[in-house]
């Protein structure tokens, strides 16, 4: 399955027991001796307890696992539902980042089409991010220098990409659950990003790797983004990224807080509506005053709106 061609591999937990989803993880999303894709993705009964219809497992397509997938989500509740585990609208998902409520319409077939996600709140906090700044920050990390951080001009691809793309190198960090740095840019197109990404991934001050955006502004309400994610590379989408990207913006002021993200995989629409707002409204510019209280612990939720697409099914060796 993928959404906007972040695609994994899908395993119906509730009837077969993964020993180790890790080392399976590795081999079936390889793109030349396995089925191929981001990574592997469980489909299990929620944990006792726990007021959800499903469990979702996230692993990277090199076995570590993570908090939360946007895109992943998305296709678990059509798997869930397309396959009878669960039909509540709107249905409960357990993650690593809590319980997450989707709601989504139905093609003439009956089968999901369009999901909506309440993604919640992001994290601003530095230390829980994470982010470790040679100097402890207590504030939100927004539009804050790298060159002391970053030799940006000894990246293997040289300095002259950061010309071309016009980069802007200062970042902000949002987590979604998984960490993001977002950084913009006037051409995201002529970012080398697999020779740029590895080298943020594993920078010393993300001590649990970073997940890499580079952000082209088309308007307020309209961007272009591209993706390296760690311990996957590069991808067609990411959907906490978009999420933390719709973030970003409305943090620097340079998006609204409803936006319409372009990936190379498709289209995704993101909400971050303003305190007092209530979402499915179409809120206007924001401004530091404005939006104060997303700087602190009353951050409201992203809501994130896009497809799910079944690919095929298979077997796979035990």
């Amino acid at each position: 399955m993928h959404g906007i061609g972040n695609d994994y591999v899908y395993i119906n937990g509730f009837e077969i027991q993964v020993a180790d989803p890790s080392a399976l993880a590795i081999q079936i999303a390889h793109r030349h001796t396995g089925v191929g894709g981001d990574g592997l993705i469980l489909v299990l009964p929620p944990d006792a307890g726990v007021e959800a219809h499903v469990r979702m497992r996230m692993f990277n397509a090199d076995g570590s696992e993570s908090q939360m997938c946007g895109n992943g989500i998305r296709c678990v509740c059509k798997f869930a539902h397309d396959r009878g585990l669960a039909t509540a609208n709107p249905m409960q998902i357990q993650t690593d980042r809590g319980v997450l409520t989707l709601e989504y319409t139905l093609d003439p077939t009956g089968l999901v089409e369009q999901i909506r996600v309440n993604m919640g709140p992001p994290i601003l906090t530095p230390a829980q991010v994470p982010v470790a700044l040679p100097t402890p920050q207590t504030d939100p990390i927004i539009n804050a220098p790298t060159n002391d951080l970053v030799d940006w001009s000894q990246t293997p691809a040289g300095a002259d990409w950061i010309t071309h793309c016009q980069l802007d190198q200062r970042m902000t960090c949002v987590s979604m659950g998984n960490p993001h740095v977002m950084f913009y840019c006037q051409d995201v197109s002529k970012v080398p990003l697999e020779q740029v990404g590895p080298i943020l991934e594993n920078h010393a001050i993300f001590p649990e790797r970073m997940n890499i955006h580079f952000v082209q502004i088309h308007s307020r309400s309209e961007v272009t983004m591209r993706t390296w994610e760690r311990g996957s590379g590069i991808t067609q989408a990411c959907g906490t990224g978009a999420s933390a990207v719709c973030v970003a913006g409305v943090l620097t002021n340079q998006t609204d807080h409803e936006i319409l993200a372009h990936l190379p995989g498709g289209d995704l629409t993101l909400q971050w509506p303003p305190p007092g707002s209530t979402p499915g409204s179409t809120p206007g510019s924001t401004s530091e005053s404005t939006f104060g209280n997303a700087l602190g612990s009353e951050a409201g939720d992203v809501y994130m709106t896009g497809p799910a697409t079944e690919v095929f099914t298979g077997n796979w060796p035990d």
